[in-house]
């Protein structure tokens, strides 16, 4: 399923206020939000704005290396939800699909890192069928939701 993302956003929760990122499904008016950390949530929202601040950040430089080994990102798939054994949701799964100079690789990466270099590359990104299934929301939850990058001006 092709995805995109909506939004970087913040919740509150019990234990305080988590990021997420929203990623939008073709066709679907639910949503599948990925909760992930500040860092994360703040390199995804600078992908998405495109701004160079100067100096390389981890993603950036990421891209500036696999740039300059011959590769590219071909998409990212978020491919699997795996349960965590309290049973409070689980941990998303993601692969970076590249192009090198050796034909096509698969890496395993966070998605939040995945998210990151799609953001900066506008790479396609894809969750299958089964990551929908279980991670789908109501996106309306979601729409409320305060965009990081209204929370910090020095973002």
């Amino acid at each position: 399923m092709q995805a995109s993302i909506d939004a970087v956003r913040v919740a509150g929760t019990p234990q305080g206020p988590v990021p997420v990122v929203v990623l939008e499904v073709d066709g679907e008016d639910d949503v599948v939000p990925i909760f992930i950390g500040f860092n994360e949530a703040t390199s995804i929202a600078r992908g998405l704005e495109a701004e160079d601040i100067g100096r390389p950040l981890t993603h950036d430089l990421l891209l500036d290396v696999m740039e300059e080994l011959g590769s590219r990102i071909d998409r990212v798939v978020v491919s699997e939800i795996k349960a965590r054994e309290d049973g409070q949701g689980g941990t998303y799964i993601a692969d970076l699909h590249l192009e090198t100079a050796r034909g096509e690789t698969v890496v395993d990466a966070r998605p939040s890192d995945s998210l990151a270099l799609a953001a900066r590359t506008n790479a396609p990104i894809e969750i299958t069928d089964a990551v929908f299934e279980d991670g789908r929301d109501d996106s309306q939850k979601f729409e409320q939701l305060e965009d990081i990058r209204s929370m910090s001006g020095e973002m």
